[in-house]
């Protein structure tokens, strides 16, 4: 069974859960909506009446995904409630779903795209491309694959860049 898994900026947008089919979303999710917002009372609602499901991933799923974010240089791009939602994700594909997370987070599409899972976006076009990010620095040109922002080495505030990419050949539309 399709179903969706949305992230803070489904709820931004404005995404109103009433297809038919499950709806999931991850507890962090609500904890980036600003408080006293429009979105966060149409998360609320929505959560009230049954129309979003807020779960928790497994731990395992947790762990591919940090793994996944580490490989592909996203680690330092995506929040805590994008692991969780790409997480949920993979949790609700092993669980013989058909999950498709919403998201306009290019960090999150990518990731998705590392780990075969379906995704699409409300306001833009989703990415064309798989990448694999390095960061590095400018000055002394050393690549750095842990969290930092600055180099090791000569202090020079690390850059991101891409390390290779591959194009997309299937389709993520939401229809």
């Amino acid at each position: 069974m399709k179903v969706l898994v949305l992230d803070t900026s489904a709820f931004i947008m404005g995404f109103n859960p009433t297809r038919p089919g499950e709806v999931y979303t991850v507890p962090a999710v609500e904890d980036e909506l600003m408080r006293g917002t429009m979105t966060q009372l149409r998360f609320h609602v929505n959560k009230e009446k049954g129309k979003v499901i807020l779960r928790f991933p497994s731990l395992r799923a947790l762990e591919s995904v940090e793994a996944v974010s580490t490989k592909a240089g996203e680690k330092g791009h995506v929040s805590q409630a994008d692991r969780e939602v790409v997480a949920l994700a993979l949790d609700l594909k092993l669980d013989g779903q058909e999950p498709v997370i919403v998201s306009d987070d290019y960090a999150v599409q990518n990731m998705a795209e590392h780990l075969s899972l379906n995704y699409g976006s409300l306001a833009n076009f989703g990415i064309v491309h798989k990448f694999n990010w390095i960061m590095y620095c400018p000055a002394c040109h050393r690549r750095s694959t842990g969290p930092e922002k600055t180099c090791r080495v000569c202090g020079t505030e690390l850059k991101r860049k891409v390390l290779s990419r591959s194009k997309i050949s299937r389709g993520h539309a939401l229809g």
